[in-house]
């Protein structure tokens, strides 16, 4: 059946979004009737399209200067940890010493639901980027992948934390803000023509995750939660570290070195990103506001931080 998105809410949106998302990136068989799959696949892409454009000219007032050179851009790059949307955001403060257990066990819940797989995104990302910026990708790729050893990858690492803490993410249950953040990610990783916007919000994320990791893992320590439900958020507490030196390096320097042109469009991802990331902080925050983390309530109460 061909998709109708006109009359939806934004909860509905990004639920349909985030469901054909799950479809999109599952392997599959051939069906009987793949005309209508496809029909159905581009109704969707449309309708991402439009979101991800949406997207776009909401950052368009927050992008630097088009006559950065190489230098000062790396430097505004580098200023979005402190200066960028939904950066020092209370939040995290507060769940790193207030939070109690069943409030931290519903933000997690949040975060898992809206998690798109960093080391997916990344495999989608590099198809066909010029040689250095391939390989560091490949690299970041391989430490997502723990080198080989199941019990090092990040993927799994997350999904035992889901498992030790019994969550239970599910689409149904998640706010439209986390959903959108997924749908944004899996949008520019899987859409060719948003590929450098891709790499600015994959290098933003290195950039920006360790303090909020840190602050979370600081709020499980607090909590008595142990060192292997706290691992995936220790990891990147550190990890990430590095991976932003070195892709700020190896990805976003020689790309805007050699075409100079790539270069809002890699800020455009990166703002787009924290966007995301702010909206999602706003509404957690005012949900613990409430006696309630109350999910997937009335649709007046989820537009209130659009």
């Amino acid at each position: 059946m061909f998709p109708d998105f006109a009359a939806d809410d934004t909860q509905t949106f990004h639920q349909k979004l985030a469901r054909f998302n799950v479809l999109r990136m599952a392997p599959a068989t051939p069906p009987a009737d793949w005309q209508a799959d496809m029909d159905s696949e581009y109704a969707h892409r449309q309708a991402e399209g439009q979101f991800l454009e949406a997207l776009r000219g909401e950052v368009a007032s927050l992008l630097p200067d088009p006559a950065f050179a190489t230098e000062r851009f790396i430097t505004w790059f580098e200023a979005l940890v402190e200066t960028g949307p939904g950066q020092q955001h209370t939040l995290f403060d507060w769940l790193a010493e207030h939070a109690t257990r069943q409030q931290l066990r519903l933000f997690l819940t949040q975060e898992a639901a809206g998690e798109a797989g960093f080391e997916d995104l990344l495999a989608y990302t590099l198809v066909k980027l010029p040689e250095q910026a391939k390989l560091e990708c490949a690299r970041n790729f391989w430490d997502e992948m723990g080198h080989g050893r199941p019990a090092a990858m990040h993927g799994p690492m997350l999904a035992r934390m889901v498992s030790d803490l019994n969550l239970q993410p599910a689409i149904d249950a998640t706010v439209w803000e986390s959903l959108a953040l997924s749908n944004t990610m899996v949008g520019l990783a899987t859409t060719r023509r948003y590929a450098y916007q891709s790499l600015g919000a994959l290098g933003v994320i290195e950039l920006t995750a360790p303090e909020r990791a840190r602050k979370v893992a600081l709020g499980m320590q607090r909590l008595g939660l142990d060192g292997r439900t706290r691992a995936y958020f220790e990891l990147h507490a550190v990890l990430d570290v590095a991976h932003a030196r070195s892709w700020i390096a190896e990805v976003i320097r020689p790309l805007i070195e050699a075409t100079p042109a790539c270069t809002p469009f890699i800020a455009e991802g990166a703002l787009m990103r924290l966007l995301c990331g702010e909206r999602c902080y706003a509404r957690y925050q005012l949900e613990f506001q409430t006696t309630q983390f109350a999910l997937g309530q009335a649709n007046d109460r989820l537009q209130r931080v659009a």
